[in-house]
């Protein structure tokens, strides 16, 4: 085959490392953030925080070099670095290294495909060990996990070494809301496997048993159990003896399906307790640990921060950053002054990178921060009505219209809403919320799918306990307020707002 040269025109986006950092800082949450500035501050010498300092971030004047100062630093190290003949201007090299013509492009819309390489999840990154979750964090997880606090018992317990060896193999079986999911049979087949001999199994089947009871007697009360029955059973035996707590370990075993229909004529007929004792047995499962596990469990849980503060001022709503969650950084004077007065400059000294790189991290976090603002700017009036009188004025609204209002992609507003919380006079609630599909009115307008959730969450709090409205029938009462829904989206709204259906929810 016979080599040939050939040439070719094409298209691609570069990619600088400061476009790079830009993007991966605007999807972090608030905790992955400050992971990633204690990060940098650990690693480069030149970044420090600044808790004097009053105004949001510093700027380039703040960090008391010119613009001047920069690109000459920056020509005198591209000229050291590139081959001979191969040094491009000063402008190009401001294009090149702060990655001018690609911010702007990423800015104005032109972000798309490249960018599925680079951390494209919102808010995963290497300084955080879990992605979603939840959108409800409330406290966050204590250090010892069930399984430390439930080992730290046996101590005091006196049992043999292969019962004390049968009770650690059954805390480890537990899931984190303290079930033993696994039958013990399956325990023993798992340790011994499929061809023990019946005497082996029955044995070790045995002990499992009796460390089953050393576990059921552990606190928290109700962990071990294998199902719901078993685990209020558990915790009301620890309670005072009294004619409701009988009555409500018979429902735990028995009736616990009756119980949640709330069927007090089965439930009389069937315990022989009248309806006034059946209802102090309610409350008292009530009051129940349904998952012992829970507190313990390792989660990403954690308090919600607000990123913006919505505040009303007069007629309007005023927008701004949390003071709390802006990193306070400056370039530190003393190595900055040392080493623009070494010879040659910042570009022969070896910090030389770092302090581009502290530069960098400081204008992409105000980058950050700037972007942030202008799309719940943006929020904020789109949904004023909100903001006025509440969820049900909510309208819809969708990324694309934000993007294009503001000039940026689609997927630069959904790494900007991800895993960001505004705090508004209504409470907290993450950017996404204020994002929803539009359903047809009657009028020829289109209504929100998170006021029609907040409508149907109003009308099932308003209805007659003993007659619950069914699906169809808060389908039908959209339709009289001119929202057109049908029954199965009513449902699927409903189980959204975590709401039992009609049968669930009647009291007989």
């Amino acid at each position: 085959m016979r080599p040939t040269l050939q040439v070719r025109l094409s298209q691609h986006l570069a990619l600088t490392p400061q476009l790079q950092q830009s993007i991966r800082l605007l999807q972090l949450s608030t905790l992955e953030l400050h992971q990633e500035v204690e990060q940098m501050l650990a690693s480069n010498p030149l970044l420090e925080t600044d808790e004097e300092f009053d105004a949001p971030l510093p700027t380039a004047t703040q960090e008391r070099l010119t613009e001047r100062e920069e690109r000459e630093e920056r020509v005198a190290q591209t000229e050291s670095d590139a081959p001979a003949g191969d040094t491009p201007a000063a402008d190009e090299i401001r294009a090149e290294e702060f990655g001018t013509t690609e911010r702007d492009d990423w800015e104005n819309g032109t972000e798309g495909d490249d960018f599925d390489g680079i951390r494209e999840t919102p808010g995963s990154s290497a300084a955080s060990s879990s992605g979603d979750d939840d959108d409800r964090p409330e406290t966050e997880a204590p250090d010892d996990s069930l399984q430390d606090v439930l080992r730290a018992q046996i101590p005091g317990m006196t049992l043999s070494a292969v019962d004390r060896a049968a009770l650690l193999a059954l805390i480890e079986s537990l899931n984190d809301d303290g079930y033993l999911e696994d039958p013990l049979e399956d325990l023993v087949t798992a340790i011994l496997g499929e061809d023990a001999d019946l005497e082996q199994r029955e044995e070790l089947l045995d002990r499992f048993k009796i460390a089953l009871k050393w576990l059921q007697s552990m606190e928290p009360a109700g962990v071990g159990a294998r199902d719901l029955g078993e685990c209020l059973e558990l915790q009301l035996r620890a309670l005072p003896r009294s004619p409701e707590q009988a009555l409500t370990i018979v429902i735990s075993r028995r009736h616990l399906d009756l119980l949640a229909k709330r069927d007090w004529r089965r439930l009389m007929s069937l315990t022989g307790a009248d309806e006034d004792l059946l209802r102090e047995a309610q409350t008292l499962i009530a009051g129940l640990e349904p998952k012992p596990g829970r507190r313990y469990a390792r989660s990403e849980n954690r308090p919600v921060v607000p990123d913006v503060i919505v505040q009303k001022a007069g007629r309007n709503f005023r927008v701004m950053i949390n003071p709390d969650v802006l990193p306070k950084l400056r370039i530190n004077d003393l190595y900055a002054q040392a080493l623009r007065a070494t010879r040659g400059g910042v570009s022969n000294s070896p910090l030389g990178g770092q302090l581009q790189e502290a530069r960098w991290f400081i204008k992409n976090i105000q980058q950050r921060f700037d972007t942030i603002q202008r799309v719940s700017e943006a929020i904020v009036e789109r949904q004023r009505g909100f903001f006025t009188h509440g969820e049900l004025a909510m309208k819809p609204l969708v990324l694309r219209e934000i993007a294009d209002e503001l000039g940026l992609h689609e997927s630069t507003i959904s790494r900007v809403t991800t895993a960001k919380y505004m705090a508004t006079p209504w409470g907290t609630f993450e950017l996404k919320y204020f994002f929803g599909s539009s359903l047809s009115t009657e009028a020829g307008g289109n209504a929100s799918s998170t006021a029609v959730r907040a409508l149907i969450k109003q009308f099932i709090a308003a209805e007659d306990p003993v007659s619950p409205l069914s699906d169809s029938q808060l389908s039908t009462m959209l339709g009289e307020q001119g929202i057109t829904v049908a029954r199965r989206t009513v449902a699927k709204y409903r189980e959204a707002l975590k709401l039992a259906p009609a049968n669930l929810r009647r009291e007989r």
